[in-house]
């Protein structure tokens, strides 16, 4: 009982230290977020804060995932588009990429922020046990792939599931796998930094055709897909 109520009362703080850097987010901007302003905000000292969260970089970790409810709320709809498997795996990378580069900053912070991946999975765990309402019931299903981090991963599962009917090899596999990663990383990079000025849309467009250059380059049937979309 009493180690409930030390529970309860950890996720009890742990939002109002969350919820008082996603105020400061919003309306300065994550630049802006010291902890000393999030504590004061939350009506705590800098010291309580440091009990729930190993350093700032931490604790706007922990607030950032409140962003990924929006990938994984519209990650359903676009699964019920796909015609086929590989289909499938497109339109994972459509959604990720849409929200992805409408908000480069926080999803580098969460995907490729340095945290293992004990921590990422915990803390998105821990995250959606704080925020339980976040989570609707057409996500619930999508949990899994929500909560694995691992891009490399999370990617490879659905290729394996698309490919694993043709003769492409498990070698190959794994380097479509890569290369998938490391487009989407080289785009997300433009958009954080916003060299090549291009939209979100155009990059969600050119993060596919890429991908599909890759699938075609490594012989693999793309004639169920709508190539034309993408061009």
């Amino acid at each position: 009982m009493e180690n409930s109520n030390k529970n309860i009362q950890k996720k009890r703080m742990m939002s109002y230290f969350i919820s008082a850097t996603n105020g400061i987010i919003e309306k300065e901007g994550m630049e802006a977020v010291t902890i000393r302003k999030v504590a004061t905000k939350a009506g705590y000292n800098s010291a309580t804060l440091y009990n729930y969260f190993d350093n700032l970089k931490h604790l706007i970790f922990f607030s950032s995932i409140r962003h990924l409810s929006d990938y994984a709320k519209e990650l359903p709809l676009y699964l019920k588009q796909a015609k086929n498997p590989l289909d499938e795996c497109l339109k994972i990378w459509e959604c990720f990429s849409k929200h992805s580069y409408a908000n480069p900053t926080v999803y580098q912070l969460i995907f490729f922020g340095g945290f293992s991946s004990k921590t990422v999975n915990n803390s998105i765990e821990t995250y959606y046990d704080i925020f339980a309402d976040e989570i609707s019931e057409e996500i619930i299903d999508y949990m899994p792939m929500l909560l694995e981090d691992n891009l490399y991963e999370r990617d490879y599962i659905s290729l394996k599931k698309a490919l694993s009917e043709t003769n492409i090899t498990e070698e190959d596999i794994r380097s479509i796998n890569e290369m998938n990663i490391l487009i989407y990383r080289g785009i997300m990079t433009d958009m954080k930094t916003n060299i090549t000025n291009i939209s979100v849309e155009d990059a969600v467009k050119k993060t596919l055709k890429y991908i599909i250059r890759t699938l075609k380059a490594y012989d693999v049937d793309i004639s169920c897909l709508d190539v034309e979309k993408y061009n």
